[in-house]
């Protein structure tokens, strides 16, 4: 089988298809909140416009991007989105979901690590943040995991269902990368 960047051990990344509207029709309220907010409904047209500018990485900064992670069956588990990309320092972040019925079986792992690869040894990003909001339970044990650093916390930044919440602010450099996941 033939090694490529948006290929990890369980999920392969892609850009999003026109055919991928009903993925982002029927995302529901806790997927959405945990990636920024519960928007006010779309309309197909809207979001058909969204996808065609997400899928040509129309954007003010050339490495910013949007993914489609599909297991080795085709089927979609998530996306994953870098942005607020800083060449001049070497910074990105990034948000990323699994869909409820893959939560739990290493793909949001394989998606990061991933992205982490291909962003700090073929771009030279050297440092990628990212925020978790503070009742996002999984994600947070997730990064924990993945060996980031807990660089912050904003209380009271998240509005949701009738209560405030923190954001988190995780880091991981390019160094700390390569020593976790390349040096063993």
């Amino acid at each position: 089988m033939k090694v490529s960047y948006w290929r990890g051990k369980k999920i392969q990344l892609r850009s999003p298809k026109k055919e991928d509207i009903h993925l982002f029709e029927t995302l529901d309220d806790e997927i959405l909140k945990n990636l920024d907010s519960i928007a006010f409904p779309r309309t197909k047209e809207q979001i058909e416009e969204w996808i065609n500018n997400i899928s040509q990485g129309v954007s003010n900064n050339c490495d910013n991007f949007y993914w489609i992670a599909e297991d080795f069956y085709k089927n979609v588990v998530g996306i994953i989105e870098v942005d607020d990309c800083d060449s001049k320092n070497g910074t990105f972040t990034y948000v990323i979901s699994v869909f409820p019925s893959y939560r739990g079986k290493g793909y949001a792992k394989d998606m990061i690590i991933t992205i982490l690869r291909h962003y700090f040894f073929e771009l030279r990003y050297q440092k990628a943040t990212i925020c978790v909001y503070s009742f996002n339970d999984a994600s947070i044990n997730l990064h924990n995991k993945l060996k980031f650093v807990e660089e912050g916390r904003l209380r009271n930044m998240i509005y949701t269902n009738g209560t405030f919440y923190d954001e988190i602010y995780f880091g991981i450099t390019k160094e700390e990368f390569k020593t976790l996941y390349f040096l063993k």
